[in-house]
């Protein structure tokens, strides 16, 4: 036997579990004044519980503005306070939303599967116009709920790990390889790398470029260790690394951040090893921490601001229509400084 197809659920259904008017509905969703929070939130609730969210079409005769975007990060508040690379991006990226006059909501999540079903509820409550989606991950869950919500959204990462989003990314592949190239010619057989978590799409770019890259340069020894980024976890790589038999330890770092890269210098200078006579040290994105330590720090420079400021307007082009075409941002480009030097002999 055939059941029936379920009735599609309309604007008064949500207002009947609400228990409010369809114009209360039509109130919450065009974010109008006259509603109390706690009626807004009801009316969102008993949307969310049926399914429902306003049109494509309805939206557009309601003349919505872009007046929010979302952009949600699966980081620590405490790590994301200390982390240039971060406060860099949003600030390019709120240099756009300003001309604009648009706002940026941004929350801290622990999961990809908890931002998954935050973007959903941002989308489908109307609480923004637009996402910008950063540390994507091979089949990362974010990417279907995106194209099947058609929240119009762009991917910070390669477009190998973004499922067809528009996306805007560093090359990463040219630039670990410019590092370890550099670090080379100076002399050195035996280098390390110290990066980001093994689930991050990018981190697993760099890890496959410094592979190649060492291969390329036949060293002697090459070492990559995995952390989460933060100051603590670069001290701990960093200390083991350094504490092998002079003839067996890296006589050059290369860090996927600066907070580690200095890090790693005051573990360095805790060992009694000088830096660069010792071993030399390379950051990544270059932020004011590399150039007030000593010796400053030689890094892959990357103009993080500029970078936050191309996504936003990338994502202005894909609420408008226009189809921008996934592209590339500036690659870092190598900046020597005091922390690196040929190896001793």
């Amino acid at each position: 036997m055939t059941s029936s197809p379920r009735p599609r659920v309309t604007i008064k259904d949500v207002a009947a579990r609400a228990g409010v008017s369809k114009g209360a509905v039509s109130l919450a969703f065009n974010h109008k004044p006259g509603l109390s929070e706690a009626t807004r939130d009801r009316i969102f609730a008993a949307a969310r519980e049926l399914g429902w969210a306003p049109s494509h079409t309805a939206r557009s005769l309601a003349g919505a503005r872009v007046d929010v975007v979302g952009l949600a990060i699966c980081r620590p508040a405490r790590m994301l306070g200390l982390e240039p690379f971060y406060m860099e991006f949003v600030s390019g990226v709120e240099s756009v939303l300003s001309e604009r006059s648009c706002s940026l909501l941004l929350r801290l999540v622990r999961s990809p599967e908890e931002e998954a079903g935050l973007l959903q509820a941002w989308w489908q409550g109307r609480h923004i116009g637009g996402a910008i989606v950063v540390d994507l991950r091979a089949d990362d869950p974010r990417v279907p709920v995106v194209r099947r919500l058609g929240l119009p959204a762009v991917a910070v990462g390669h477009p190998s790990l973004t499922g067809g989003l528009t996306s805007v990314w560093t090359d990463d592949t040219t630039a670990v390889g410019e590092a370890v190239r550099y670090l080379a010619a100076l002399g050195h057989r035996r280098i390390a790398r110290i990066g980001g978590a093994a689930a991050l799409g990018h981190s697993g770019i760099r890890a496959a470029a410094f592979d190649a890259a060492g291969r390329s340069a036949r060293l002697a020894g090459a070492w990559q260790v995995a952390t989460d980024f933060s100051g603590e976890a670069g001290a701990r790589a960093t200390r083991t690394l350094l504490t092998a038999a002079p003839g067996e330890r890296p006589t050059a770092i290369v860090y996927d951040n600066d907070i580690m890269a200095v890090a790693g210098l005051a573990v360095a200078a805790e060992m009694g090893l000088r830096v660069p006579a010792d071993v030399s040290l390379l950051a990544w994105d270059d932020s004011q921490l590399c150039r007030l330590t000593h010796p400053t720090l030689s890094a892959m420079s990357h103009d993080v601001h500029g970078f936050g400021a191309e996504v936003a307007r990338t994502l202005f082009e894909v609420i408008t229509g226009e189809g921008p075409d996934s592209r590339p941002a500036r690659t870092p480009v190598l900046v020597p400084r005091g922390s690196t030097a040929p190896p001793k002999v």
